[in-house]
């Protein structure tokens, strides 16, 4: 039985506009400081019991997963020949058909919102997958899982967008279209802050994943770990809980990249 312990107050494309960096022997100076300023994870809502599952500022995701989903697009959002067409689904058919013989169990804690510095309300931007990875292992966290993330997005319904089975273009910070600055050079910086979307909850009441920061996760496969983004605000595009991207390495960042953390129950 799925539970919610904490009460929430509020796909992808890739940027070539983003910068790119290699780990260092250390933390880079952007993600030192933004450490230094973290004394603690960022806390949301009153304090909790300390039997609760998960700590202050993470939602208990518990359930059965399904691997491998069916969500078929009864209409799309864009007509034929758009730039985006067939890629926003104004509404999907309900309910969405798991073709996996079976279900996972699974049972994780995940940050309601984006990492952000203690003092901030803004998430962190222009972080890459090595960055998120020494973060939440600072915090005795460790990055989400692409599974983890899915299923914090669309629970036990497998909905396509957080919020349901219809695109509501308000709901998330998504579907933007002023996204370069002069000359179109860069992209300019549409990070959302903490409950201006309270539309963008998830059945567990996790916020922000749909739209937003692109969030590094760590994909579920054998093997070295290996990259995936999420979410994304910076262009109009899929936001279903299910859509990822892949093409660029741990070291990449941009205005657009950030993570959250997940851990064990406790």
């Amino acid at each position: 039985m799925r539970r919610l312990v904490l009460v929430a107050v509020a796909l992808a494309a890739c940027t070539r506009h983003g910068t790119t960096a290699r780990e260092a022997t250390g933390a880079a100076p952007a993600v030192a400081a933004a450490m230094a300023a973290t004394e603690a994870p960022y806390v949301v809502g009153a304090s909790q019991e300390a039997s609760a599952p998960c700590p202050v500022g993470m939602a208990h995701v518990e359930g059965g997963y399904c691997p491998d989903v069916e969500q078929r697009c009864l209409r799309w959002a864009d007509p034929p020949g758009e730039r985006f067409s067939d890629y926003r689904c104004a509404e999907y058919a309900q309910p969405a058909r798991c073709k996996s013989p079976s279900r996972r169990k699974l049972d994780f804690c995940i940050d309601v919102y984006e990492w952000t510095p203690r003092g901030s309300d803004l998430p962190a931007s222009e972080m890459s997958w090595t960055d998120g990875d020494r973060i939440c292992r600072s915090e005795g966290k460790r990055l989400c899982k692409e599974s983890e993330y899915n299923f914090a997005c669309e629970g036990e319904q497998m909905r396509p967008y957080p919020y349901g089975f219809a695109r509501d273009s308000a709901a998330c910070n998504a579907d933007l279209v002023d996204i370069y600055e002069a000359g179109g050079a860069r992209i300019k910086d549409l990070r959302a802050a903490h409950g201006t979307h309270p539309g963008c909850a998830s059945p567990f009441g996790v916020m922000d994943l749909s739209g937003n920061l692109e969030e590094f996760v760590t994909m579920d496969r054998q093997g070295p770990a290996q990259p995936a983004m999420k979410g994304a605000w910076w262009q109009p595009s899929r936001n279903i809980c299910r859509a990822n991207q892949t093409a660029h390495d741990r070291y990449y960042k941009g205005r657009e990249t950030g993570f959250r953390c997940c851990s064990e129950t406790r």
